[in-house]
């Protein structure tokens, strides 16, 4: 057994040297150019095509303005029209709640939709006019939450949505509601 313990600490040995070698050999160093003087790497990440960067920007902006249709149409929109934000209904503080849940995550979405659309020409001149829209929807997820929100608020969410989805549409990247899981509202 008194063996054990040496090759245990060589093995161990051996490990951290591999790691801390890898590490600085992963980290770069000198390029091997020392005519100029300079140090600069000659590695340079390859990232996408434009091409491949515009379809990803697409992408992106379709899951999330999908997200945000979808969260908005089944917490927001669908209990409204059912009644369940008035006073006196039964779930009427939990339906609040998810919808107030819903506005913020639709929102959030959204703000993440027109930063994607920024990546895509085409998509971000459809989208660029829709700033303002989603700038107004800042505040509706407390309204929401408090049971202040009312058939003009409402009306105004449908329609920076269905504008989102238009845009998308004329854009080639159509957008399809996608209810998200009440995880993703939770955060």
């Amino acid at each position: 057994m008194p063996r054990s313990v040496p090759l245990r600490r060589l093995f161990t040995a051996l490990l951290l040297s591999c790691a801390v070698l890898m590490g600085t050999t992963a980290c770069g160093g000198d390029d091997g150019d020392s005519d100029s003087g300079t140090s600069s790497s000659s590695a340079s990440p390859t990232g996408t095509s434009s091409a491949e960067a515009q379809k990803f920007a697409k992408t992106r902006f379709v899951t999330n303005a999908g997200l945000a249709a979808g969260a908005t149409y089944q917490w927001v929109v669908k209990p409204y029209r059912a009644g369940k934000f008035k006073k006196g209904t039964d779930g009427r503080t939990f339906a609040l709640v998810k919808a107030g849940l819903a506005g913020g995550f639709a929102y959030n979405r959204l703000k993440a939709a027109t930063e994607n659309a920024k990546g895509d020409p085409l998509l971000s001149k459809a989208v660029a006019p829709l700033t303002a829209g989603i700038a107004s929807l800042k505040g509706m997820a407390t309204k929401l939450r408090k049971g202040e929100a009312g058939e003009g608020d409402i009306g105004a969410f449908e329609s920076v949505i269905s504008s989102i989805k238009d845009a998308g549409k004329s854009a080639g990247a159509e957008v399809k509601d996608k209810v998200p899981s009440a995880s993703q509202l939770a955060g």
